[in-house]
């Protein structure tokens, strides 16, 4: 019974941190600071020598991405051509990322090593444990499998944690240091990368409750 208890916090915190993250970037989308967020991205580029990357826009809200096998740093429509506190934020925070990518940030690199892994595990994960359970009794090794995949993509989320602040911290450093946000903006581009970042934090927390209740499943089982 505690577990489902658990779940359902996880579940409403994830909906409350998605609606204020949508609500900010509303709220901030209306504070104007001169620069597109193609223009920022261009520029916190070049401000730390990377010239390799390209800025493109990419479809959807808040589908912004960096991605290191393309070299590109991915902008949803509203941020490519928003030139407001929210989509300067976001933008830098990608850029952050390609800074990340270029300077050999260690936990990027772990992040990066994991991905076609946890890609491939997301797959099938979820029908081993399902499979697992029904036949615990008979094939346990089959739910420890399901486990051990799942504990690779737990362990992805909180790899990811540090990733995502750090390139926020980069973003904000730049953003003030460049002048592009103010003493007046300045603190509310960051609360929006707080936001943002609170949604990796809920996943993490997410995925390791559910992990530990597979394996009081598991450990719990009739031998």
């Amino acid at each position: 019974m505690m577990i489902w208890v658990i779940f359902g916090v996880f579940m409403l915190l994830s909906v409350i941190v998605s609606a204020q993250l949508k609500s900010k970037f509303k709220k901030y989308s209306t504070i104007p600071v001169g620069m597109t967020g193609k223009q920022v991205a261009e520029k916190m580029l070049n401000d730390n020598g990377i010239f390799d990357v390209k800025v493109e826009s990419t479809p959807g809200h808040l589908t912004d991405h960096y991605n290191p096998l393309t070299k590109s740093v991915n902008l949803s429509e509203g941020v490519y051509s928003g030139n407001h506190v929210a989509a300067a934020a976001i933008a830098a925070h990608e850029c952050g990322h390609a800074v990340q990518h270029a300077q050999a940030y260690s936990f990027l690199k772990m992040r990066s090593a994991l991905v076609p892994v946890v890609s491939f595990t997301s797959k099938w994960v979820q029908w081993i444990l399902l499979a697992g359970i029904l036949l615990l009794n008979v094939f346990p090794q089959l739910l420890l499998i399901g486990i051990i995949g799942f504990a690779l993509m737990t362990l992805f989320s909180f790899i990811t944690l540090p990733v995502e602040i750090d390139a926020s911290k980069r973003a904000l450093a730049w953003l003030n240091a460049s002048g592009i946000t103010s003493y007046g903006t300045h603190e509310k581009a960051e609360n929006a990368l707080r936001w943002a970042a609170y949604t990796y934090v809920i996943a993490a927390l997410g995925s390791l409750a559910t992990l530990l209740y597979y394996i009081m499943i598991f450990m719990g089982r009739r031998d």
